[in-house]
């Protein structure tokens, strides 16, 4: 049975998870670590694609990217990110073989959502017990977002702006945003959408999206998530 084929919308934001073939460890030490973002940083520049957030584990990458007008851009970015990074463990360890799962996987981003989704992938760590806060985590792009005036590869996304007029309200209202906790279904919803190349956003989202490329890509979730913290 053929694969099918991914969903990508030109000009939205995409939530990607991409994992070490058979769970192995694709960051083994800080330098692997290190390389993988020095190519997200070069890599964004030469395809044009945006980045809001990331979160790299040991054995997966998060991403939210935008790849702006032209969708092939996304896995144009994709691949080479994913190559460069095969080569380095191949020529260090001096192995062959796949480091990634053959796919990643893609699920294209309301922009209503995109706030959720950032804090998702930033909470990442906490959730899986890593750490106490994201702040102790140094593999996401929390510290970079919480910087004030960081030289940052990070690009601003609308939800984020319109939290407050300044970059050090902003942070200080991201900053509890992420401290509070989400509903079960808002987590629910980021995490099935992004397994199962589904899209992540609200139901009328949904029938855009399907309409637009006459497919069935159906993801029916809830209300447009709170933004603010309660």
């Amino acid at each position: 049975m053929p694969r099918k084929r991914r969903v990508v919308l030109p000009g939205s934001p995409h939530h990607i998870l991409h994992r070490g073939h058979n769970r192995q460890a694709v960051f083994k030490q800080e330098d692997d670590y290190l390389k993988y973002l020095a190519d997200v940083k070069e890599l964004k520049q030469s395809f044009g694609v945006d980045v809001y957030a990331w979160c790299l584990l040991p054995d997966e990458v998060h991403l939210l990217i935008n790849p702006g007008p032209e969708a092939d851009a996304l896995g144009a970015f994709m691949k080479s990110l994913a190559a460069r990074m095969t080569r380095h463990r191949n020529r260090r360890e001096e192995r062959r073989g796949t480091l990634w799962e053959s796919r990643y996987r893609s699920s294209p981003v309301q922009f209503s959502w995109l706030l959720p989704c950032v804090r998702y992938l930033e909470q990442l760590p906490v959730r899986q017990g890593r750490v106490s806060g994201p702040e102790w985590y140094p593999w996401s792009s929390y510290t970079e977002r919480m910087t004030v005036g960081a030289d940052t590869m990070l690009d601003p996304d609308p939800d984020y702006l319109n939290l407050a007029d300044t970059e050090r309200d902003r942070c200080a209202l991201y900053g509890e945003y992420v401290r509070h906790t989400p509903e079960e279904k808002e987590t629910a919803l980021i995490h099935n959408a992004v397994e199962r190349n589904q899209l992540t956003g609200d139901p009328d989202f949904t029938d855009e999206v399907e309409a637009l490329t006459g497919r069935r890509v159906t993801n029916r979730g809830r209300g447009r998530p709170r933004l603010k913290p309660r």
